[in-house]
């Protein structure tokens, strides 16, 4: 699994601010594997950091390892407007797109080359201490791609 599952792993926090309250991207993730739904020969985004870059601008760092087990780690800075913007560190995606669909729902687009790769829906739950990412699309490879990646707030 390669860093197109980061747009979602794109993982979403909530600061302590009140300024940064109203989103819930803000903070850090842990990857809860035995909530989560990993397709085999995937990579696992288990740790995500997103923080307030400059302005509107959020940055998001990505931890985790590659479906071999090798340590895997990508960041992207942009805003929730459905942009495009570029992924340092990703080999398999070039830009993520993150677009706010209300207060507690997210969607995020991973592209490669201009061809969208991965999408993603992302849920938080009320208390927001909890982020659901539901991927579709395709592996590096071709093959179909489907999982679930459950997060708690640390």
């Amino acid at each position: 699994m390669n860093g197109w599952l980061t747009p979602l792993a794109v993982a979403l926090a909530l600061s302590a601010t009140p300024a940064q309250a109203a989103d819930p991207n803000l903070g850090r993730w842990k990857l809860s594997e035995a909530k989560s739904k990993i397709p085999k020969a995937t990579q696992k985004n288990t740790r995500v950091i997103y923080e307030t870059a400059s302005g509107d601008r959020l940055k998001a760092t990505v931890d985790g390892v590659d479906k071999d087990g090798n340590p895997i780690h990508n960041e992207w800075m942009g805003k929730a407007d459905g942009k495009d913007y570029v992924v340092i560190g990703d080999p398999t995606t070039d830009t993520r797109s993150l677009t706010k669909v209300d207060d507690l729902h997210y969607t995020v687009v991973s592209k490669k080359g201009g061809a969208v790769t991965v999408t993603g829906k992302v849920s938080f739950s009320k208390d927001v201490k909890t982020r659901t990412l539901v991927l579709t699309g395709k592996t590096p490879d071709g093959k179909p791609l489907s999982g679930t990646w459950v997060y708690e707030r640390q």
